[in-house]
């Protein structure tokens, strides 16, 4: 659980609104179901129970769903209705349904070379009406009568360009689904990315792509990275969890040849079954937390009695939970609370996997593990309190500019702290400089292993986690990975320290991912050291194997840092 500051770049800004999708006193609810009885649909007027069925599926999605839907084609409620109810069912998961929207016309501007995107054309069905297909689990033989909607609302789709903006953020940029206040994301990918392709067409085809299975954090960056293999680009993304586990994802996308959905159908189904089984997998958290938390030593070495601490000021704080400066038997701690409203499978399994690597780690470059409470729903972490706060902050909110051998001595902490998780089998999985923390005397130690894992027996893992803006390619493609993945992300950490800016700040973390699996880097800083660049280099390979390992990154490290204050020491003698 990321417990960083601030509202996360990639979500819209919150609105002041009730629950079951009610603003301003205008109740969407009661115009939607006005609006399906004057339609004469038999499923509507026929059922008595109808009403109930509606404001039930209202209920269990966010307000914004309410606020999102369009009232000209509010049939469109009856089909996200159908789709999350086939969802409940494990042998029909994903649910996807594939229609044309619309065409939109392009031309090119004489003068930069540059394309635009004109007025959206009048929208056509892709087919008839009744031919409307549902897909669950890769077979279509769920006819459903609904037309084509025409088009969704507007969403901003700016990229930030302020480097400012990137300096709070919230754990929703590591796209916690289950945790976002506000679940509707715009989504802008990169435009060198699909230049080529709009340049060939006169016309554009738009598809929609509404997705539903088990919810599951890196659900959303799993489903773009699907539609990105298929060709596709990303327009709107309308992301909605339910109260009960489900998503409710609706794409508006570009990039596919023909308004017919057949072959798109066909991709689709083909993508899907790619990565079979891991769209309907669900959480069994409690069988998790046993093993997790029972495995080791007696709880009694580390179990803390919450009566004995003595809570002060909050830190930071997160969707899920946050952090408060304590004190526990006279010692100044850090004390992590996940929030009892907030729990569910997914944080108690992320909790106990926490408590059960910090047990196993004791290092000087690693945040100290002092003790934990582990009986629902009191959840919560002691570690060593780290009054210096993050790298992050220190230098991105304090815009401190580093000197080299300062620089040095911080990358070497944080490579003898992974060298040690890794030699005992660990991998971090989300090494970035908000994670990074400093004490009193400026040590940095490695911190947050809310999704760090023990690695396998094969060696390799395939769950995409972590931030995308530190993220390596394999694991933003869903390939197989091992602990290089930390190498990867221990470069754009090396970068930060060297240029203090935030990575790719001119994009949002969707973008960033999207171009690192093109081979997108960030730009090599100006008047560094030569050698650290060549090493920073090497760190961010594409191929992992040609990645060094953090043992010979401690050596280079220590090697570089003595050449400079040997230099140092004879500018300063002469």
């Amino acid at each position: 659980m990321d417990l960083v500051e601030g509202m996360g770049e990639s979500s819209s800004p919150p609105r002041s609104f009730g629950g079951g999708g009610c603003f301003s006193g205008y109740d969407v609810r009661n115009d939607v179901y006005n609006r399906l009885v004057e339609s004469g649909r038999e499923e509507v007027v026929s059922n008595p129970n109808f009403r109930e069925l509606l404001d039930a599926h209202f209920s269990r999605l966010p307000p914004s769903y309410g606020l999102d839907v369009n009232m000209d084609r509010v049939e469109d409620v009856l089909l996200h209705q159908k789709i999350l109810a086939l969802a409940k069912d494990p042998e029909k998961r994903p649910v996807y349904n594939i229609r044309f929207l619309e065409t939109a016309s392009t031309r090119t501007d004489g003068n930069d070379d540059q394309q635009s995107v004109s007025a959206l054309s009048t929208p056509r069905p892709s087919c008839n009406a009744a031919n409307e297909e549902v897909v669950p689990s890769q077979k279509r033989d769920c006819a459903i009568e609904f037309e084509p909607c025409y088009k969704l609302e507007d969403l901003n789709l700016d990229v930030r360009r302020n480097p400012r903006d990137m300096e709070g953020r919230y754990h929703t940029e590591n796209f916690c689904r289950r945790c976002l206040s506000k679940s509707l994301l715009a989504l802008a990918f990169l435009p060198f990315l699909c230049c080529s392709r709009r340049q060939e067409f006169s016309n554009i085809p738009i598809h929609e792509v509404i997705f539903s299975t088990i919810d599951k954090p890196k659900l959303l960056s799993q489903l773009s990275a699907l539609l990105s293999d298929i060709g596709l680009n990303i327009r709107e993304a309308h992301v909605f969890s339910t109260t009960d586990g489900y998503s409710l994802d609706v794409f508006v996308v570009d990039g596919w040849r023909a308004e017919d959905t057949d072959g798109l159908y066909e991709a689709m189904e083909t993508a899907v079954a790619k990565s079979e089984g891991s769209w309907s997998r669900s959480y069994n958290s409690h069988s998790a937390v046993e093993k997790a938390l029972s495995a080791e030593a007696k709880s009694g070495d580390w179990e803390i009695d919450r009566r004995l601490l003595k809570m002060g000021e909050r830190i930071a704080s997160g969707s899920c939970g946050d952090l408060y400066h304590g004190v526990y038997l006279s010692e100044d701690v850090a004390v992590k609370i996940l929030r009892s409203e907030h729990l569910n499978n997914a944080l108690e399994d992320e909790f106990s996997h926490e408590v059960a690597i910090l047990r196993e780690v004791r290092h000087k470059n690693v945040v100290r593990f002092i003790g934990a409470c582990t009986k629902p729903p009191h959840l919560c972490i002691v570690t060593e309190y780290m009054p210096g706060g993050s790298l992050y902050d220190f230098l991105h909110k304090n815009h401190n500019i580093l000197e080299l051998p300062q620089l040095l001595e911080f990358a070497i902490d944080v490579s003898m702290g992974m060298e040690y998780l890794h030699q005992n089998n660990i991998i971090h999985r989300d090494l970035k400089t908000a994670n990074l923390l400093m004490d009193t005397h400026n040590v940095v130690k490695v911190a947050d292993f809310g999704v760090a894992r023990f690695q396998n027996q094969e060696g390799v893992m395939t769950a995409e986690t972590g931030t995308y803006r530190w993220m390596a390619p394999e694991v933003i493609n869903h390939q197989p990975y091992n602990q290089k993945a930390d190498v990867f992300s221990f470069a754009i950490v090396l970068w930060e320290l060297v240029t203090a800016k935030v990575p790719y700040d001119s994009m949002t973390p969707l973008q960033a991912a999207l171009g690192v699996r093109q081979g997108l880097r960030p730009d090599l800083p100006k008047n560094a050291h030569p050698k650290l660049l060549e090493l920073m280099q090497r760190c961010w390979e594409a191929v992992p194997e040609k990645r060094p390992s953090f043992s010979e990154i401690t050596t280079e490290l220590k090697i570089l840092l003595q050449e400079v204050q040997k230099t140092s020491e004879v500018t300063n003698g002469s």
